[in-house]
């Protein structure tokens, strides 16, 4: 019975599902010990115990007792008088409003440009204790700071104060005045401006462009995909209503967190108009649904590299087909996911019901470990968002893209989203191709997203590998960010190059564009990585093949050699791998996501290159195999021979 025919058991399956979690929070870990471009050699040794990432001076982090740090246990008297500088009406009020200021642009810089603030609240979480007037008098003191650092405020919720965002449920301990407020800055440049990229995955038919076409245009849909067409970016595309490819679209919020949209109604703004009127522009990577298309859509989710992954489910369907491949990867790749369930206005209310039941199951079965929360008014909006820093919350959203339900708490929720990620713009320049262009008058362009450090127009760079392992020097001639021209573009940012006398054929998706350097980076054909093997119907042994993904880079990889005689579903192994057709340049610390079809495996590189004389198994192992499979041939062979002369 071949491989395809092979069911797996529900207990194999499930080990494979339960060990996802933890792998993907280790995973995370070793992040961390990813190198700096310029350091790579270095940290390729092998060490004489087998394959090691080498010795690390970076500190775990552990996020969990970052509490300690907010209640103020140090020993330092000077704790900051947040109340004494929101009620000062003294002569002296000028010098606290300069202080309050500089509070407030310190948690804007940390926040990338915004900040969330628990007005009546003092940083260890204690109340103020403050009045309906003396909040009048604190939110016109913020305002006035705000006014100085050129930054709007938005009201989002309110207790105990009256008015349009009053919180609905009342605390009746809670008797002070308090309330959460957006304070967001207006960007100097263009470069400046927030960008928060999120991955939109789901099952075919789940809805997925269409609640893209309703969110961005502003435009309700008419229940046949008349929002979605907008969107797509094929022919093909537009008569089966079926997307195959991986399309774009922004959305961009100004600095009071009004969603950007054309005066004239229908009339869709281009994304020069959205970049220049928005402080904050969320990009979605609109993924195709379909089986078919799965290798695209692992390739949009790995090379975008999103902050947050937004799984749609159609209430009628449930979680079905490609809606569970989609999550698992996005586990794996651990992302913050957030739940979209489209067409409530058709579905039953006991069918949506049992969909709501699966994905409570599914979300808090062992291998996702997530808290779904259900979100149905304005106040638990925006306290999800503000907590949705932890990994472990998803939130679940309820919509109609025909009668336009609870999609003004989409877009409250969207707007709200504090930014995901760590980039360090000290580190040496990377950026890593996910598309190429040939335009007209221009030449050939790349696009992706910049890894590390800084990059300017007018920069020499290399742009590599090729087929044989080499790179290319050029200079990028222009760059563009959502397509407006800015002169840099920093760590975490998507853009586009033009570069200089590079012809398209002589670029691939999966290059990476480095910095010019003395010595050459160096390309590998063969890795170690730590993997973990999520569903796989029989053993995998050296030998193996697979396609395997690493950022933008897709490519048929061949298992070499594993720690261990065979792997089953469920196992954590060391396992080298070399690429069948051209060395690629990786990291160590970089995610890997290999599949046959469906998704087999994640893991993490652990070491570049690999040294056939120092096998992952002991050699001792590998000959007591081969001699007890010999013997037990020999004897095999006997009997046969022995059956045969009687005859």
């Amino acid at each position: 019975m071949s491989a395809k025919q092979q069911k797996q058991s529900l207990h194999e399956r499930r080990k494979g599902e339960l060990a996802l979690s933890d792998f993907a929070d280790y995973v995370e870990r070793q992040q961390a010990h990813r190198p700096r471009p310029g350091e790579r050699g270095a940290s390729v040794a092998p060490s004489d115990s087998g394959y090691s990432t080498g010795q690390s001076t970076i500190t775990e982090d552990h996020a969990e007792l970052d509490i300690i740090d907010q209640l103020g246990l140090s020993d330092a008297a000077s704790q900051v008088k947040l109340k004494e500088w929101l009620l000062d009406t003294s002569s002296d009020s000028g010098a606290t409003l300069q202080q309050l200021a500089g509070l407030l642009q310190a948690r804007m810089d940390e926040g990338h440009g915004e900040t969330l603030f628990d007005m009546g609240q003092e940083d260890n979480g204690e109340s103020m204790g403050f009045s309906i007037e003396q909040w009048n008098i604190a939110l016109d003191r913020v305002r006035q700071a705000a006014s100085t650092l050129k930054a709007d405020i938005r009201v989002l919720l309110t207790y105990n104060v009256g008015g349009d965002v009053e919180a609905s449920t009342s605390n009746p301990k809670l008797k002070d005045s308090q309330g959460k407020l957006l304070i967001r800055q207006s960007p100097a440049t263009v470069e400046d401006v927030i960008e928060t990229r999120i991955a939109v995955v789901g099952n075919v038919d789940a809805g997925k462009s269409t609640m893209l076409g309703v969110l961005v245009k502003g435009n309700l849909d008419d229940g046949r995909g008349r929002a979605r067409v907008n969107l797509f970016r094929h022919k093909h595309e537009i008569e089966s209503g079926r997307t195959s490819s991986v399309g774009m679209e922004i959305m961009g919020f100004d600095t009071k967190g009004e969603t950007v949209a054309s005066n004239v109604p229908g009339r869709k703004l281009t994304w020069e108009e959205i970049g220049k009127r928005s402080a904050k522009v969320i990009s979605f990577t609109d993924l195709a649904g379909h089986e078919r298309y799965l290798r695209t859509t692992v390739f949009g989710l790995l090379s975008s590299s999103p902050n947050y992954c937004l799984l749609m489910v159609a209430a009628n369907n449930g979680l079905i087909g490609m809606s569970k491949e989609h999550l698992g990867i996005a586990l794996a790749l651990n992302v913050p996911v957030m739940v979209v369930i489209t067409k409530i206005d058709i579905c039953p209310p006991q069918i949506l019901q049992e969909t709501i039941t699966q994905l409570t199951r599914i979300l808090k079965s062992p291998g996702a470990r997530k808290i779904p929360i259900f979100i149905k008014s304005r106040e638990e909006t925006v306290q999800t968002a503000t907590q949705f820093v932890s990994q472990r919350i998803c939130p679940i959203f309820q919509v109609s893209n025909v009668t336009g339900e609870s999609l003004d708490l989409v877009r409250t929720f969207l707007n709200i989203l504090p930014h995901h990620g760590h980039y360090d713009a000290q580190a040496p320049f990377e950026f890593h191709v996910n598309d190429t262009f040939s335009v007209p008058f221009v030449g050939t362009v790349v696009s992706g997203v910049v890894k590390s450090g800084v990059i300017h127009a007018g920069d020499t760079i290399l742009l590599g590998p090729d087929s044989l392992g080499q790179f290319t020097t050029t200079t990028i001639r222009s760059i563009e960010r959502k397509r407006i021209p800015v002169p840099v573009c920093s760590a975490g940012q998507s853009a586009s190059f033009a570069l200089r006398r590079i012809r398209r054929k002589d670029v691939r998706k999966g290059m990476v564009v480095l910095p010019k350097l003395d010595t050459p980076p160096k390309v590998h054909r063969e890795f170690v990585a730590e993997v973990l093997i999520l569903s796989h119907a029989t053993t995998i042994r050296p030998r193996y093949q697979a396609m395997l993904h690493v950022g933008p880079v897709s490519q048929t990889c061949a298992i070499i050699d594993i720690d261990r005689e065979f792997i089953r579903t469920g196992d954590r192994a060391t396992v080298a791998f070399r690429f069948v057709q051209r060395p690629e340049y990786l990291a160590i610390g970089d995610r890997i996501l290999f599949r046959e079809g469906r998704t087999k495996g994640l893991g993490i590189v652990k070491a570049l290159g690999f040294d056939e004389e120092k096998p992952l198994r002991p050699r001792e192992e590998q000959e007591g195999e081969k001699e007890k499979n010999g013997a037990g041939g020999s004897r095999e062979g006997g009997k046969a021979n022995g059956k045969g002369g009687g005859k």
